[in-house]
């Protein structure tokens, strides 16, 4: 949702009546993962992808349809090898496309969790009787609940969203041999929180803006942690890492690098960032500081499967020299655990083992 968010809202803001579409799920190869979308209108615009090729003429004349009757429907497409380029599916398969005329309340609510970049669950009826066919609730992290299913199917639905909170994959599931909802997680935009102000944090900001990165910036010493070295970051926040993390609420779209060299600072996030869902967790050093590092914190509490997540030392071996090189080097790190995190979700929605 977030990549068409704008156009929604202009569309919304002009008043037109807008179709969106969902892949809920696919085989094979595809381009596009389960949760992928595509909205247009009644008079033509389009904005998004839900696979490439010739997919996306069908699902249009599919939603045009939807959006004259108000009736939502779950399309099939089954793709042979010798046509599959084009379509868009490279290796062949078959994808699941749900139509639905937008519905404002829930678009609503959802514009808020992205805007405010929290965490929910949409869940939306995909295949059921036509009285429920196309309905949505969404479970937002804070506990907030807009729209229903039934009466009938409210309570288990939202326990299978408290599920899906918690492991942030989108997948399908069949209530009874009549009604399948498909569950969507809405996810933070990744963060990158940087513990210690040094040069190479200025550096490592700045780039990971640039990859469109949510920047965090954690340093008691004013010194080092201030808007004049840091005037890029969306937060800055002068506290110890103990108070400083109560200001931030990680995520499993957040990474945490620590780059002062000073156990009073590195050791305490170390601890805290470990503790939780965070993708990534890195401490600069080199190999003999890293060990010293383990060894300090293993007495501290944590335990050897803890620490076999933390990135120590920090970043791809690129051959980095300048803090530029450096800070290179630790955000390719970064996307490279991201990228990691997102396959493994495409293989937990295929059924397949990561």
């Amino acid at each position: 949702m977030r990549d068409i968010l704008a156009d929604l809202e202009s569309w919304q803001r002009d008043g037109k009546s807008i179709a969106l579409a969902t892949v809920v799920q696919t085989w094979g190869s595809s381009p596009r993962r389960a949760g992928a979308k595509m909205a247009f209108t009644s008079d033509g615009r389009i904005t998004g992808s839900v696979s490439g090729g010739c997919v996306e003429n069908a699902v249009v004349e599919a939603g045009m349809e939807s959006l004259r009757t108000r009736q939502p429907r779950l399309l099939h497409f089954g793709v042979a090898d010798e046509t599959a380029w084009e379509v868009g599916l490279a290796c062949g398969g078959s994808i699941e496309v749900f139509v639905q005329p937008l519905d404002p309340d829930i678009f609503q609510s959802v514009h808020s969790v992205l805007k405010e970049e929290r965490s929910g669950i949409s869940a939306t009826v995909i295949k059921g009787p036509e009285e429920i066919l196309g309905r949505e609730l969404l479970l937002q992290d804070d506990g907030r609940q807009t729209g229903t299913i039934s009466a009938e199917w409210d309570e288990q639905v939202l326990k299978l969203a408290h599920e899906t909170l918690s492991t942030g994959s989108a997948h399908r599931v069949s209530l009874n041999e009549d009604v399948e909802i498909f569950l969507e997680p809405i996810l933070p935009s990744p963060a990158l929180i940087i513990v210690g102000g040094v040069h190479i944090a200025i550096a490592l900001a700045s780039l990971a803006k640039t990859l469109g990165y949510r920047t965090i910036m954690i340093d008691p010493r004013t010194a080092w942690g201030n808007e004049q070295r840091f005037p890029h970051v969306d937060q800055l926040i002068t506290k110890w890492p103990q108070e400083a993390f109560e200001k931030v609420h990680l995520t499993r779209s957040s990474a945490v690098v620590m780059l002062t060299h000073d156990p009073k600072l590195d050791d305490p996030a170390v601890k805290i960032a470990l503790s939780s869902p965070a993708f990534y967790v890195g401490a600069l050093g080199s190999k003999k500081t890293a060990v010293k590092r383990q060894e300090r914190l293993l007495n501290d509490g944590l335990s050897e499967a803890q620490l076999s997540h933390l990135h120590a030392p920090i970043g791809l071996d690129i051959g980095a020299q300048t803090p530029e090189e450096i800070a290179l080097a630790i955000m390719a790190e970064v996307v490279n655990a991201h990228r990691k995190q997102n396959e493994s979700e495409v293989k937990l929605e295929a059924g397949l083992h990561p």
